[in-house]
């Protein structure tokens, strides 16, 4: 299949939509942004890679660092980490406060903000100050760059702007389901929210997801191959919040959304996708990148549906 090929013609075909949708300017920085930018990454399990538009620009995984720490806690704590966190999709926005309240701060799954922001208290209950370097020597790890590292500007603007995660935090504080101090999680949580990639380093860090758990290239356990079962199964029913439903009718694979506009999405034993493109739809997804990734399925017929 000409995978080449096929991306030229998403390229073409998603021109009109690049006027639809918003950035996400509750966070300042994140406006700060070339909101045409458009660019999809694929890379099979043997490192074929295939790119098209601003492929090496960095923008902000936001959202999608949430794989990576939920990928880390999962490993350390197993089938204990579901006492804290769910599994089930939300049908609520990402940062719903009545829903949290509701479910006596059990957050539904670690794909919304308290659910992230339980996992990241996990890992900061083991790995203490050095909780955001190992999150971020993780990431380095799987996708195969060491320059990768976060940006301060963003991280600032979430500080002074993340009232609603704050409220989310504390909350779940007053419900006894975050043991660490509210201020060292929520900081390490805005950190691995800034943290800056491409669609190249993005679509290659999620290979070992696509390849039962194992980095491909060196052959390197990250999960056991049930634990990435787990993963893949959640990044597809609650990967893009209250729109998951949507994403998995229209779109067809395991995915994981950010409001920086980015999308990663799996294609198992087969190869991991990255799309860039900032604005986004009312539920908080790239609108492009949504789009593209539907085309992507229609024209390979690689959706595992």
């Amino acid at each position: 299949m000409n995978y080449q090929k096929i991306l030229e013609e998403i390229k073409e075909e998603i021109i009109p939509f690049l006027k639809k949708g918003k950035v996400a300017d509750y966070i300042p920085a994140l406006a700060k942004v070339e909101v045409d930018d458009f660019a999809m990454s694929i890379i099979k399990l043997d490192g074929t890679e295939y790119n098209i538009g601003s492929c090496q620009k960095l923008f902000s995984i936001q959202s999608i660092s949430k794989v990576f720490s939920f990928t880390l806690s999962l490993d350390l704590y197993g089938k204990d980490l579901y006492k804290r966190v769910g599994h089930e999709p939300s049908g609520n926005p990402f940062n719903s406060l009545i829903q949290l309240e509701y479910e006596k701060g059990i957050p539904r799954n670690p794909f919304i903000n308290a659910g992230a922001i339980v996992t990241t208290d996990t890992l900061v209950s083991k790995y203490k100050q050095n909780t955001f370097p190992t999150i971020l020597e993780f990431i380095k790890k799987v996708s195969g760059c060491q320059t990768i590292n976060f940006d301060q500007d963003i991280y600032k603007s979430e500080l002074e702007h993340g009232y609603r995660n704050l409220a989310l935090i504390n909350m779940m504080k007053s419900f006894n389901n975050i043991e660490n101090n509210t201020n060292d999680v929520i900081e390490t949580y805005f950190k691995q929210c800034s943290i800056m990639m491409n669609t190249k380093q993005l679509a290659k860090s999620m290979l070992f997801l696509a390849n039962h758990g194992t980095i491909p290239n060196t052959n390197e356990a990250i999960v056991t191959e049930p634990q990435a079962k787990r993963i893949n199964s959640l990044m597809l029913t609650c990967g893009h919040y209250d729109a998951s439903g949507d994403f998995a009718f229209h779109v067809g694979l395991p995915g994981k959304s950010g409001v920086g506009g980015g999308i990663v999405a799996v294609v198992p034993q087969k190869m991991a996708i990255c799309v860039y493109s900032p604005k986004l739809n009312k539920q908080g997804n790239s609108l492009v990148g949504t789009k593209a990734l539907e085309l992507f399925t229609t024209k390979t017929n690689l959706s595992i549906f």
